[in-house]
């Protein structure tokens, strides 16, 4: 994780620095809301993080909207009909269903690639 990185509740946020206004600033990161928030030193950007977190959650229950979570664990991939069958196929010969196989592909990938690479 990046030292400017900070998580709270299932949220991140990448912490930033305007030279211009002399403040540290972040947003609430891989949501489609637009949660930002500031502060002059580190306790302060922390404090207004778990704030701007705190504010979203409660305005969310407000007004009867669902929170967006940043990753709730599915997504969707646009493969080609021909990848799409062969890996069907290699799914059921391994025993496994094409999500379970598409989860350890990819795991094993992540697991293999450097974050430098």
């Amino acid at each position: 994780m990046k030292q400017n990185t900070l998580r709270y509740r299932g949220y991140t946020t990448a912490i930033e620095f305007s030279a211009e206004d002399r403040l540290l600033y972040g947003k609430i990161e891989d949501i489609c809301d637009l949660v930002n928030f500031s502060g002059e030193n580190a306790a302060e950007i922390e404090q207004a993080f778990h704030e701007a977190v705190d504010d979203y959650l409660d305005f969310c229950k407000e007004v009867g909207k669902e929170p967006e979570k940043p990753y709730k664990g599915s997504f969707n991939v646009r493969i080609s009909p021909e990848l799409h069958r062969t890996a069907v196929v290699r799914a059921r010969e391994s025993g496994l269903t094409l999500n379970r196989f598409v989860e350890t592909a990819l795991r094993e990938k992540v697991e293999r690639v450097s974050p430098h690479n």
